[in-house]
């Protein structure tokens, strides 16, 4: 008898062990055919992270691409979509992803055949910086939302036609329930909003101007379109952190908008939100105090829109040290427990690692003594927070020795200027005889932001080491029009707003800034007038910021019409106006005579943080200029934008930088182990998904000759 019961139990115990290996098999089979892309960086945390292992560091080498669609949205005759930003997110074998162009396709995700095709702007209304859609659904409704000009719209998954219950017949005009007359103003999206249950929140992107609106997050009901809450991000009378700011600055001071995006727990009930700097960016004597709730990390409750807690990065920021990135929801050990946390990269190198429930710094940050400003009327904050751990993931100082040195004469340029520019390290203010800032305006970290293993609890950070040269002016007196000709007042409004970016011979400045010369033939004036005040690529809109006065100027000067027809430009009445102080040179690498970067290498890095520990496990070059590359020498690397993904397979994939490639990367080592070159600049985040037991990786790539309007690339093992 206990014989039977023993072989009874035994093979009870075998049939277990089958079925649990088949339940097994069945998971594992089931874990490469399940969403895992279904939002911008990968989920609500936004943590870049796939739990996809398919594709792993012994077979990476294997990688080859299996599809490529060509977006078809770029008239000819335009120049090629150079930028094209847009996270591609996956939901049950669909792909959904915009274009430069704004355009939405859906597409087979298996294989790269367009579904449907949704075009929201018509001939020449301007297009905008987007870097993806967001996906809603409640039984059989469906749903895209995503922004086009001044709009929130919202179609139906699965035909790509508008839902006319959202909004006007689809859409939502974002300058409705901004501060300022919304006739007068143009407020886009750069990131994609998020969804919390019903809701879907947004930031806003403005330009970064005197006299720019203030940056409200405001939360739309999916259904309707109804605006739900709304949070003033430079408070009201009232309302928590006014008193860091002037009396009246809610009536005029403007900024301090997200634009980078956001990250929900859900568990909570919590949105944390990145916050840009206060408008005008290098000069705020209009704005002494602290400024609340500029390049703070904020979180709010979901639901109601309701204050829960800040933790400002930068007070009072006249560096334009906007928060560039969505911040990652991490859980990690510290100090032998468990906790939940907000990890948030910022533009001038440093991470904060916050508790989630409160906002109180994990690792220690003290406030330094930093210098004051010479600005007349500007009263720099005295004190800067810096974290004592992690350690900075970008360069912060610099030295005479830290100069490149490419020829007698070129070196002798930048040692001269290093000596007669201001500079005293990191928060060196904007001053009148020139200052050296690094990190500086593009980071550091930028938009394409971090990338969380919970696997290792590592962080991936990308950074960007390139120095600029602040060349401060008196706007009025810098500015000043020759005389009241059109064309003159284009050219000095040129030179105010559009210099920085599109260059002195209007040539372009960067592969997304495109050459404006020769625009009579490639664009009617509508169409150029359109962009100047709603923007287009990644300028923002100046409706509201220039006068009309100044639009006809520049109109004037773009299509060199001199004509000498004259502009009243109220010069009397402006004289008793504030003095109002700008960088023109902003956005730009300090570099020599030749063109060199001024500061050595490395120019950009991947850092991967032990957020157990608060230490680096290793930091490498990323991206190669070959011709300025030492003779046995490590990469350069290169300045870029976009950011990490890290998948279970051991991998970290990045790309993004002008030389056009993408890169596999064993994420304990840093190790490079696979590459490929793209047929264009790349300027977005990767993603991964899977269909039918297949992991890809995909990604949108830029415009070429050939294919102007861009594509997006998925690969897979072969």
């Amino acid at each position: 008898m206990k014989i039977e019961n023993r072989s009874e139990i035994l093979k009870r115990c075998l049939f277990s062990a089958i079925a649990m290996l088949f339940v097994f098999s069945c998971k594992k089979q089931d874990s490469l055919s399940v969403n895992t892309w279904t939002t911008y960086k990968a989920d609500a945390k936004a943590s870049s992270y796939s739990s996809l292992n398919q594709i792993n560091v012994a077979n990476v080498n294997q990688l080859k691409n299996v599809w490529t669609f060509h977006a078809n949205d770029v008239k000819e005759g335009e120049e090629p979509a150079a930028s094209s930003q847009a996270n591609p997110i996956i939901v049950d074998g669909v792909m959904y992803a915009n274009s430069r162009n704004q355009t939405v396709y859906a597409i087979n995700a298996k294989t790269g055949e367009q579904i449907w095709a949704h075009k929201s702007l018509g001939e020449g209304e301007p297009v905008a910086a987007s870097r993806g859609v967001t996906y809603w659904s409640e039984g059989d409704d469906k749903r895209i939302l995503y922004s086009a000009g001044n709009y929130l719209l919202a179609i139906n998954a699965e035909t790509g036609e508008p839902v006319a219950s959202f909004g006007e017949n689809g859409k939502v005009n974002l300058n409705i329930g901004v501060r300022d007359n919304p006739e007068e103003i143009s407020v886009t999206l750069t990131t994609p909003g998020s969804i919390f249950k019903n809701l879907i929140i947004i930031g806003s992107r403005l330009p970064d101007f005197y006299g720019a609106p203030p940056g409200y997050v405001r939360a739309y009901n999916v259904k309707t379109g109804e605006l739900a809450w709304t949070f003033h991000t430079i408070p009201h009378p009232g309302e928590p952190g006014y008193e860091t700011w002037p009396p009246d600055a809610y009536k005029f001071a403007g900024g301090v908008n997200c634009w980078a995006g956001m990250s929900i727990d859900e568990e909570r009930g919590t949105v944390f939100l990145a916050l840009g700097s206060p408008s005008y960016d290098f000069y705020g004597a209009d704005r002494i105090g602290a400024n609340l709730y500029g390049n703070c990390v904020l979180a709010l409750d979901a639901s109601t829109g309701n204050y829960k807690w800040h933790y400002q990065t930068v007070h009072h920021d006249i560096w334009d040290y906007d928060l560039p990135c969505p911040p990652n929801l991490v859980t990690f050990n510290h100090d032998g427990k468990e906790i939940d946390a907000v990890a948030q990269a910022t533009k001038h190198g440093f991470i904060f690692v916050l508790d989630r429930e409160t906002g109180e710094p994990i690792f220690p940050v003290e406030e330094r003594k930093v210098p004051a400003s010479n600005l007349p009327g500007e009263v720099a904050y005295e004190t800067q927070p810096f974290p004592l751990k992690p350690a900075p993931f970008a360069r912060q100082s610099m030295t005479g020795d830290d100069l490149n040195h490419y020829s007698d004469a070129d070196y002798d340029s930048i040692l001269k200027t290093f000596r007669s520019v201001r500079y005293e390290g990191l928060f060196t203010p904007p001053d009148l005889k020139g200052n050296i800032s690094l990190p500086a305006t593009r980071g550091g970290a930028n938009w394409g932001g971090l990338a969380f293993d919970p696997n290792t609890d590592y962080l991936y950070i990308r950074g960007n080491n390139l120095p600029e040269i602040q060349t401060i002016v008196d706007a009025d007196k810098h500015f000043a029009t020759l005389n009241n000709t059109r064309y003159e007042l284009g050219r000095v409004t040129y030179e105010k707003h559009c210099v920085a970016c599109h260059g002195a011979e209007k040539q372009g400045m960067m592969s997304d800034v495109p050459s404006l010369i020769g625009l009579k033939e490639r664009m009617p004036e509508n169409e150029t007038l359109q962009k100047i005040q709603h923007g287009g690529g990644k300028m923002p809109g100046y409706k509201g910021v220039i006068t009309a006065q100044e639009e006809r100027g520049l109109l004037a000067f773009l299509y060199d019409i001199r004509d000498n027809a004259t502009e009243e430009t109220n010069s009397e009445s402006e004289v008793e106006k504030p003095t109002r102080y700008m960088n023109i040179t902003p956005y730009r690498t300090w570099s020599d005579p030749s063109g060199n970067p001024a500061l050595k290498t490395p120019w950009n890095t991947l850092n991967a943080l032990n957020l157990n520990t608060g230490e680096y496990e290793w930091q490498i070059p990323l991206g190669n200029d070959e011709k300025l590359q030492e003779e046995g020498g490590p990469d350069t690397g290169l300045l870029a934008r976009s950011g990490p993904m890290v998948t279970a397979g051991g991998l970290v994939f990045i790309s993004g930088a002008a030389d056009k490639k993408l890169w596999a990367i064993d994420k304990k080592t840093g190790k490079l182990v696979w590459e490929t070159t793209l047929p264009a600049a790349n300027n977005a985040n990767v993603c991964s998904y899977a269909i039918d037991g297949k992991q890809y990786i995909a990604l949108s790539v830029g415009g070429t000759e050939e294919n102007p309007s861009g594509s997006i690339m998925a690969f897979a093992l072969q």
